[in-house]
C-alpha cells in the first residue's frame, strides 16, 4: 500500500467485518493516513472488537481508538436485546422489510463520534463501509442517509461554519454485490481470516453460518471463487 500523503487524514470506521477492513484498506490505497474508530456498544456480537485491532495494524492504520457506549439502554434490535436472530431465511425473506438486527440510529450515532474525532484531527475525510445493496434497505445505509448526514456535518461543526474543513462522507462500497466487496478485499489483500461478519458468533467466535450476514457472506465470496478461511462447516 502506498505510503499517506501528508495532511490527508481520514477517519475510518472499523467493525471488526469484511466491509469495514475492506472500506480502510480502500483509504489507505487512496494515500488517506488512516485514524480506525470502533465502537462497543453492547451489540450480542461484541468479538468482532477483538479482531479490529489487527485488522487495524495489519491494513497500516496510524491509530486505533475503541469507544465504548450502551444501545441495550434502548434496545429494540436482535444485536441489542434478548431478541432472536433471523436464520437460515432466503432473499426474499431478507428483503421483506427492514431486518430486526436494524439497531436504531446506530450509523448516526457512529458517524457523529467520527465527526467528532475528525474535527479533532483536523481530518476532512470520514470512510464508512456502509452497503445499501444486500441489505434489506437499512435506513441508515442509504445514499441519501449519508449526502444528508454531510450536509449536516458542515453546518454542525466548528471547522466547517468556520470553512476550515468541509466533511466529506467517503462510502466506497455502498453500491457494490458482497461478491465485488470480496473480490476487492482480495486485491488489496485484506486479512480475511481476522474478520468477522456473524450476527450471532459462538463464545470462541466461530460464525453460525446461518443468519443473514452470514449467507450474504457466503454467497458473496462463492460467486467471487474466493475461499473464505472463517467460514462455518
Amino acid at each position: 500500500m502506498s505510503d499517506p500523503s501528508a495532511g490527508r487524514r481520514a477517519v475510518c470506521l472499523l467493525s471488526g467485518g469484511l466491509d469495514s477492513a475492506t472500506c480502510l484498506a480502500i483509504a489507505r490505497r487512496e494515500g488517506f493516513e488512516c485514524h480506525a474508530l470502533s465502537f462497543d456498544y453492547g451489540q450480542r456480537h461484541r468479538i468482532e472488537l477483538d479482531r479490529a485491532p489487527a485488522l487495524a495494524r495489519s491494513l497500516g492504520a496510524a491509530s486505533h481508538e475503541i469507544v465504548r457506549f450502551d444501545l441495550r439502554a434502548f434496545g429494540h434490535s436482535a444485536l441489542t436485546d434478548d431478541i432472536a436472530v433471523p436464520k437460515s431465511r432466503d432473499e426474499k425473506q431478507m428483503s421483506a422489510e427492514i431486518p430486526v438486527t436494524y439497531v436504531p440510529a446506530r450509523n448516526t450515532i457512529f458517524l457523529s463520534f467520527a465527526l467528532a474525532f475528525a474535527e479533532v484531527l483536523g481530518a476532512a475525510d470520514i470512510f464508512s463501509g456502509v452497503n445499501a445493496l444486500d441489505y434489506s434497505g437499512y435506513p441508515d445505509c442509504r445514499p441519501e442517509f449519508i449526502r444528508a448526514f454531510e450536509t449536516m456535518a458542515n453546518h454542525a461543526t466548528k471547522a466547517g461554519v468556520e470553512g476550515a474543513l468541509r466533511t466529506k462522507i467517503h462510502t466506497p462500497l455502498i453500491s457494490l454485490t458482497k461478491a465485488e466487496i470480496v473480490r476487492l478485499g482480495h486485491e488489496l489483500g485484506v486479512p480475511f481470516g481476522s474478520t468477522l461478519s456473524c450476527y450471532d458468533p459462538d463464545p470462541s467466535g466461530r460464525p453460525c453460518g446461518q443468519c443473514d450476514s452470514c449467507i450474504l457472506r457466503a454467497r458473496g465470496f462463492d460467486e467471487a471463487g474466493v475461499i473464505d478461511p472463517v467460514r462455518a462447516v
